[in-house]
């Protein structure tokens, strides 16, 4: 368990996170925050691109589920209904807590789990606090100065990732 803000792999957005990608590190359980990673914060609707590489990975035997921090019940259901995963709400990232229990809950243990999300300071850190696989992406939207300068400070732990995830595969 390990408190670093240094993500272990790094991509573009969640649709470049193929399923040969998890597949070299043996990840089986693949938990996603929600909120910039899988849609905007203001968007109600999952895009066909995410939906379409959710069915990719799902199709290669990989377990998918979201694990966020927001309390919005409705959206937060919705979106996991949509791609009929499971769901932890209210997981206070950076604890490892909520992590911890989508994994009991599906049945996986740290050394087969990773954690796709946009923020350092909150999955990167719940990530290698439990122990899995940390992997960030770009968010998808930028909606408020706020999120901006919370992004900026979170530069130097982005930059000092040196596996970017396409070059693991290469």
């Amino acid at each position: 368990m390990s408190f670093s803000l240094v993500p272990k792999y790094s991509f573009r957005s969640l649709t470049d996170v193929s399923p040969e990608f998890l597949d070299r590190l043996g990840i089986k359980f693949l938990m996603l925050d929600l909120d910039n990673t899988i849609a905007g914060y203001s968007e109600n609707i999952l895009s066909d691109a995410v939906s379409l590489w959710a069915a990719e990975i799902k199709s290669n035997g990989i377990v998918l589920y979201i694990v966020s921090n927001s309390i919005r019940k409705k959206r937060v259901r919705a979106f996991a209904e949509s791609l009929g995963i499971g769901v932890i709400m209210g997981a206070r990232k950076p604890s490892p807590r909520g992590l911890l229990r989508a994994m009991a809950a599906a049945g996986h243990k740290a050394n087969d789990s990773a954690l796709v999300g946009d923020q350092v300071f909150t999955d990167t850190l719940a990530a290698n606090r439990a122990g899995v696989v940390s992997i960030i992406v770009e968010p998808r939207r930028m909606t408020n100065p706020f999120l901006a300068l919370r992004y900026a400070i979170e530069t130097p732990f982005r930059a000092a990732c040196r596996k970017r995830g396409m070059e693991v595969l290469n």
